[in-house]
Order: structure tokens, then sequence, then C-alpha cells
């Protein structure tokens, strides 16, 4: 099982922190924008006896509601085409154990969410990467790289859509490529959407969700960590109109009994939050967004491109080793008694020697504490002894 390149360094920020330094944390994506208060209400006000097990689909109630909002979004489907998972990512296992046998591969861009090695792991299957460049700003490969890499124990693609960690977004153009690769060899697409609501620039999110012809191949994962800013709540969902898929999770889906009590009932209620909360959130992360582009990008030899959705950048620095340079920020280096964490993008790759010298950024600091962080970093740079 790998280390999570985004954990796997916290032992040396505690001790970074015993040592009463400030730590600015760009390594994870856990945002600092305020829980809609439809959802805190809704466990402070809660009026239960006993914390019941749901059902182990989900609750009823939550599942008619996620239909609807789906629905309202432009996603036709119905109450037994969802399943309310633990968090989005056992929405992939559970994908990733109902659809693959042990032994078989599925395709998916890199960088990618690096977990998504984990899950591989669990399930016995192996991922596959085709490689996307930052100079391209991580774009799709061309789609005959893709369609090489097909043997007869592919049995899928995955996407991350807008993208963790590139902040890259799909087009629909892409997706239609996709889309004839997965009908031509009738393999699965499994479409992670957990950022569909972090798009910018006026730019517009397409769910896989409508491809045409490929309505039994898709399977779509989400999550409301993000969407609501709960990531504590642990909920998400495994969707397919493809009920063989449907009723195969839901035997995954029994054998851990039911999904998260407390984390449903917030997530029902989220679903109330006003729409103005998601424009106040989308102009927060633009900003956000371009001043760190900007900052980064006036460092000397630092390169960053301008994320199209989520709320992370793949950000290449003039380091050796990213892994290395990572630890030593929090082990060695201090300005103004403070520093910053990242993560080494070294573990968003499969393929050996990549993101050496690409850090994973996530830009979920208000900007006062990016402008910190974004200056530590630059100080960093230019005494790091591995500097290229």
């Amino acid at each position: 099982m790998p280390a999570s390149p985004i954990r796997k360094l916290v032992p040396f920020s505690e001790e970074a922190k015993r040592k009463g330094r400030k730590v600015y944390h760009l390594n994870i994506g856990q945002p600092d924008i305020p829980t809609p208060d439809v959802a805190l209400n809704a466990i402070r006000n809660l009026d239960l006896k006993v914390l019941e097990y749901s059902h182990s689909a989900g609750n009823e109630s939550y599942r008619r509601k996620l239909a609807a909002y789906y629905q309202g979004i432009g996603i036709d489907i119905d109450i037994s085409e969802i399943m309310v998972t633990t968090g989005g990512s056992e929405a992939v296992l559970f994908a990733l154990m109902t659809c693959l046998n042990p032994g078989d591969e599925v395709i998916t861009p890199e960088p990618f969410y690096a977990n998504y090695n984990g899950f591989a792991v669990t399930a016995g299957i192996r991922i596959v990467p085709v490689t996307s460049y930052i100079q391209n700003d991580f774009a799709l490969p061309p789609i005959r790289e893709i369609e090489n890499l097909i043997t007869p124990k592919t049995k899928g693609i995955i996407i991350c859509n807008p993208n963790n960690p590139t902040g890259y977004l799909y087009s629909r153009e892409e997706l239609l490529q996709i889309r004839d690769i997965v009908k031509k060899h009738d393999i699965y697409l499994f479409s992670d959407e957990a950022y569909r609501d972090f798009c910018y620039d006026g730019a517009k999110h397409f769910s896989a969700m409508n491809l045409e012809g490929v309505s039994a191949n898709v399977v779509l994962v989400d999550s409301v960590s993000k969407r609501y800013s709960e990531c504590g709540v642990r909920i998400g969902a495994l969707i397919s109109r493809n009920r063989e898929i449907m009723s195969a999770a839901l035997k995954f889906a029994q054998a851990r009994l039911s999904p998260p009590g407390l984390g449903q009932i917030a997530s029902e209620a989220s679903i109330d939050t006003p729409q103005e909360y998601f424009h106040n959130v989308n102009r927060e992360y633009t900003a956000r967004r371009d001043f760190m582009v900007d900052a980064l990008n006036k460092i000397p030899g630092v390169y960053c491109p301008k994320p199209k959705g989520a709320f992370y950048t793949i950000v290449r620095l003039p380091v050796d080793d990213s892994d290395q340079f990572a630890r030593w920020l929090l082990e060695e280096f201090e300005y103004k008694n403070q520093t910053v964490m990242v993560a080494p993008a070294s573990g968003f790759y499969s393929t050996p020697g990549s993101g050496k010298d690409e850090v994973r950024i996530a830009y979920v600091l208000k900007i006062d504490d990016l402008r910190n962080a974004i200056e530590t970093l630059g100080e960093a740079l230019k005494v790091y002894p591995g500097r290229k």
C-alpha cells in the first residue's frame, strides 16, 4: 500500500509546529470556506433518540433529494441509480471492485489523484498511466496514446474532472473522444466529478453521465466534501444507470453495513444551500487562483499553469527532488518563523521518475495566508541546497 504524498509528511509538519513555527498547509485540499449553515443547523437541531443504521445504499430521503439535485443540473437519474457511500473514496473503491477482477487494468491520465493507487492495491487491479504534461497545462493526451495502452486486461478508464491534482477541466470535445474509445472497446468510464462546482472564467462542466451511447458503461463518483466544505462528514455517491453495477455494488455496501448517519443528515440538508453561497465561493477561489498563479510565476525558475477548475495545481520548481525539498522545508527551513507544506508530485504519477521537480499546491487558504506562504516558498528556493 503506497503512502499518501498528501499526508506522509505530517510527522515533519508536527515537529515544525512543536518548534513554534507557523506551517502553511498547501499540501491538502481542506478548504477554509465555512460549511453551509443549513448543514450545521441540521446537526445542531437534531432530535433523535437513537442513531440507527441506514439502508446500505443510504437514507431513502437523501437519495430522493439527491436524484432531484442531479436532475436540476441536467443529469437525469432516479433513486435506484444512486448509492450513498462513505466519501467519494469508497465510491471509487466500490466501482473498481464491482467492475474489475484482480489482475485487470484501468487507464488514467497522470498525474492523477494519488489515492487511486491505494484503491487499486486494495482491489487487486493495476493502474496504467498515460502521461499529460505541464507544458500543455495537462490537457488530455492524444487519444491514440490512450488507445495504444488497451490490452485484453483493460476494463476501464478513470478521469477526474475537474482534475485533482492539476486543476485541468476536460472539455466536452475531449470527453467525446474518450466516449468513442469506451464505446469501441466496450470498457467502463469511471468519472470522478467531485469538483464539478469549481469551474472558472465562465467555463462549464460537462458530465460523463450525459455522453450518448455509453449509458451502461459510465460510473459517476461524487462527494459532498468539497462542494459544501464538509470533508469530515465522509459522504459520497456512486451513480450508474447500469443496474447490474448497482446491484453488485450493493453487496459491497451491505458488507460495510451503512454509510455515516450524521453525515447523511448534514449532506441531505446541504442540498438546500442557497445559490449565493456557490457564487461567493467561486469568486473567492477565482481570486485566490489568480493571486497564486501570478505570485508563483514571478519566482525565478517556477512555472505554474492556470487551473480551469478544482482548487489545485501542479507547479514546476527549480529543485532536484521535490520529495527532499518538501521534507527540507519542514525540517530545516524557516522564514520569519514560518514554513510551507507542499505535496511532492511524484506521488501523483505512476511512471518512475516523473514529477521529481513538481509539487501539488492547494489554494485553499485565504489570500493573506497565500501571500505569506508563497513569499516563504520563494525565500526557500533562494537557499535550497538542491536548487537546479
